[in-house]
C-alpha cells in the first residue's frame, strides 16, 4: 500500500513538473533567428600625453597657467582595449551600441557572427541616453526588428544576447521587473525611463539587444547594479521607444535635440501633498523656475505641481524629464498643474536642452563634420550655471565626439570651456573663431570648468 501510494505521488509530481515545464518559453528559435544580427564591438584607446589630475607633490603649488608646461615631459599612456556588444539596424551597415562602449576610442572594430570584422565610423553619439550609432562598410546584413517598449508589463519574459566577459553570442533570460526606472547620472540628469529586469547582464553585454518573446528589440542593455562587478539580478535597458527616436536623429543630423523646460523639481511627499491640497502624493513639485526659460514664459511658478504634461500623467518627479526630453524643441504642449490646491492648465513652447535661450539648435548638413576641428559641440552657458559657478564667459560642452581631440583631452558634456590655446573664449562666436585659428599638430593648453572648478589639460589637433 505504501509502495503504491509512493508511486502515485511520484507520478503526480512528474505530471505537475511536466505541465510547469511546458509553460516555460523556449528561446531556441529566437536565439537562432537573431544571433547573426548581434555584433561584438572592440575598441582601442591609444592613450595620449595627458596631464594627470594627481601631479607629484613637488608640483602641486604650481599655478594653473603654467601646469601645461609639464605635460610634454610626461610619458605616453599605454593603449587600453575594451569591448561591448551592439546590433545591426539596417542592411547597409548601421550598428547601435552604448556611448560608453566607444567613448574615447581611437579605433572601433565590429565583428559579425561569421567572424567578418570591419572598422566602424561614428555617425553620432548621445551622452544623455548613452547611445551611439556606428556605420560599417557592409551590405545585405541581417537586421533586428524593433518592438514597442510602451506595451511592456512587469512579469513578461525577455532575453538578452551579447558578449559578457568576451564570450561571444551568449544568451540569458529573465523577466521585466519594473518599467520607467529613474537613474540620475553623476550630473543629476535623468532623461531615460529605464526598463529594469533580472536578466543576467555582465561587462561586455553593454549595447546589446533585449528581446521580447516575438524576437523584437524592446530595449538596449546599458547598466547593471552590482557590488561585485558581475550580475546581481538588477539590470537596466534603454527602452526602444526612446532609442528609435535618438537613432533617427543621430542618423539624420549627427546629434540629438531634446526638449527643455527650465525647472528644478522634487518629489511630492505625503506631508507636502497634504499641505498643497492634494489627496495623495503625485506629480513633480517645481522647486525653482529658471528666469527666461520656457517654463517662466509659460507662467509656471515656484511651488506649482505638474501632474500632466503633453497628455501624459506625471506620477513622480522623474517622469517629467522623461516626457519633456522626448518632445521636439519648438513644440507647443499643454501641461496640467496644481497651484494653491486648484488645478489649472498652461501652454508652453518647449525649448532646446543646452541652449540658454531655448531656441532650436542649427542643423549641421554633414554628420561627419559634427564637432568641427576639436570634435565638440558647444552652446551658450545657461544663466543658472553662470550664477552657480560664478563665471561670466565661455561656452558649455553639449556633446563630445569619440576619438576626436576634445575626447582625448578628457572633456565631457557639461564642461564649460573658458580658454583654448592662449586665447580666452567669451561666447560661441569667439570659440569658433579661436578654434579656426589653432595650429595643427601642437600641444596646446585648454582651460575649462567642471562642477564649478577650473582645470587645465592639453589638446592637440591632428591634421
Amino acid at each position: 500500500m505504501v509502495k503504491r501510494f509512493t508511486q502515485v505521488l511520484v507520478l503526480l509530481w512528474l505530471g505537475i513538473a511536466s505541465v510547469a515545464y511546458a509553460d516555460l518559453p523556449n528561446f531556441a528559435d529566437l536565439v537562432e533567428k537573431n544571433s547573426s544580427a548581434v555584433v561584438k564591438i572592440s575598441t582601442v584607446d591609444k592613450g595620449q600625453s595627458s596631464l594627470s589630475d594627481r601631479l607629484p607633490p613637488q608640483f602641486q603649488d604650481i599655478p594653473d597657467i603654467f601646469r601645461h608646461l609639464l605635460e610634454p615631459r610626461r610619458r605616453q599612456d599605454r593603449p587600453v582595449a575594451s569591448m561591448g556588444s551592439g546590433f545591426v539596424v539596417s542592411k547597409d551597415g548601421y550598428v547601435v551600441t552604448n556611448n560608453h562602449v566607444i567613448d574615447g576610442a581611437d579605433e572601433i572594430t565590429v565583428r559579425l557572427s561569421d567572424r567578418r570584422e570591419y572598422n566602424a565610423k561614428v555617425i553620432g553619439v548621445d551622452v544623455l541616453s548613452d547611445l551611439a550609432l556606428l556605420k560599417i562598410e557592409a551590405d545585405d546584413l541581417t537586421v533586428i526588428e524593433w518592438g514597442d517598449s510602451d506595451e511592456l508589463r512587469a512579469g513578461e519574459w525577455v532575453l538578452a544576447i551579447g558578449s559578457p566577459f568576451g564570450l561571444d553570442y551568449s544568451a540569458s533570460a529573465g523577466i521585466i521587473s519594473a518599467m520607467g526606472r529613474s537613474i540620475p547620472s553623476r550630473r543629476s540628469e535623468n532623461y531615460v525611463p529605464f526598463i529594469q529586469s533580472d536578466v543576467a547582464i555582465n561587462p561586455g553585454n553593454s549595447g546589446g539587444p533585449l528581446f521580447n518573446l516575438e524576437g523584437e528589440v524592446i530595449g538596449i542593455n546599458s547598466q547593471i547594479f552590482t557590488r561585485s562587478g558581475g550580475s546581481n539580478g538588477l539590470s537596466f535597458a534603454i527602452p526602444s521607444s526612446l532609442a528609435i527616436n535618438v537613432i533617427e536623429q543621430l542618423k539624420g543630423k549627427g546629434r540629438v535635440d531634446r526638449g527643455w523646460l527650465g525647472v528644478g523639481i522634487q518629489d511630492v511627499t505625503r506631508d507636502l501633498a497634504e499641505a498643497m491640497g492634494l489627496r495623495k502624493p503625485h506629480g513633480a513639485l517645481v522647486a525653482q523656475v529658471e528666469p527666461g526659460s520656457p517654463a517662466a514664459e509659460a507662467g509656471l511658478l515656484d511651488g506649482d505641481i505638474v501632474i500632466r504634461f503633453d497628455g501624459k500623467k506625471i506620477d513622480e518627479s522623474g517622469d517629467l524629464p522623461h516626457v519633456v526630453g522626448q518632445i521636439m524643441p519648438g513644440t507647443e504642449v499643454e501641461m496640467t498643474i496644481v497651484r494653491k490646491g486648484k488645478k489649472d492648465k498652461l501652454d508652453v513652447v518647449v525649448g532646446t536642452l543646452g541652449a540658454a535661450d531655448g531656441e532650436v539648435a542649427e542643423n549641421r548638413p554633414e554628420p561627419s563634420a559634427v564637432g568641427g576641428r576639436l570634435g565638440v559641440m558647444v552652446t551658450p552657458i545657461p544663466d543658472s550655471i553662470k550664477q552657480r559657478w560664478n563665471i561670466k564667459d565661455g561656452v558649455m560642452v553639449k556633446q563630445v565626439v569619440p576619438g576626436k581631440p576634445a575626447a582625448k583631452a578628457g572633456l565631457r558634456s557639461g564642461d564649460v570651456i573658458a580658454q583654448v590655446g592662449f586665447d580666452a573664449v567669451n561666447d560661441v562666436e569667439s570659440f569658433e573663431k579661436v578654434v579656426d585659428g589653432l595650429p595643427a599638430n601642437e600641444l596646446l593648453p585648454i582651460r575649462f570648468f567642471r562642477g564649478g572648478r577650473p582645470a587645465f589639460r592639453t589638446i592637440q589637433i591632428e591634421e
